[in-house]
């Protein structure tokens, strides 16, 4: 896979994210979030230059404090079932994360950030550097306008309730 470009290993990054998100029932909100590129130093594919791309997704869902564990939970089987290794859980009380890998080195992570807001982040390994374009997959959480998402803020029956 090392020929491949930037571009195709994006997109197959944005494919884990939806996967990821689309493996959560009841279904989360969520939208994109700030996708970024980086070139991989002196690491060269046949002579050309290389880079990874990060691509990153919000949960608008409201996740209260006695789900989150179940959603790291759902998300985390969802990762093992797809082959993905596990390779670190933070266990924070107020910010936890999970990080695994897929067999041909796509880093993921799950964390929850400030608010309860649960982010899912996709870093490929270093492709071919190419143009790469924002991601085409279909969010499904509502349009916001600005350049920072917003706070959680789509309730749902199950997600924000209170207990577990």
């Amino acid at each position: 896979m090392s020929r491949v470009s930037l571009q195709a290993a994006a997109e197959k990054a944005d494919a884990i994210v939806l996967a990821t998100l689309s493996s959560v029932q009841p279904t989360l909100d969520w939208v994109h979030d700030v996708s970024s590129e980086s070139g991989c130093d002196s690491y060269t594919i046949s002579g050309r230059e290389t880079g990874a791309a990060t691509r990153r997704a919000a949960v608008m869902t409201i996740v209260s404090e006695a789900r989150r564990g179940s959603l790291l939970g759902v998300i985390e089987r969802a990762w093992r079932k797809s082959g993905y290794t596990i390779t670190s859980v933070d266990r924070d009380k107020t910010m936890p994360a999970i990080y695994a890998r897929s067999s041909a080195g796509f880093r993921m992570s799950l964390s929850v950030g400030y608010k309860g807001r649960f982010h899912v982040s996709v870093t490929t390994p270093c492709f071919i550097m190419t143009e790469v374009r924002p991601p085409q997959t279909q969010a499904n959480g509502r349009t916001f306008t600005g350049d920072l998402v917003p706070a959680p803020n789509v309730h749902s029956d199950f997600w924000s309730a209170g207990a577990p």
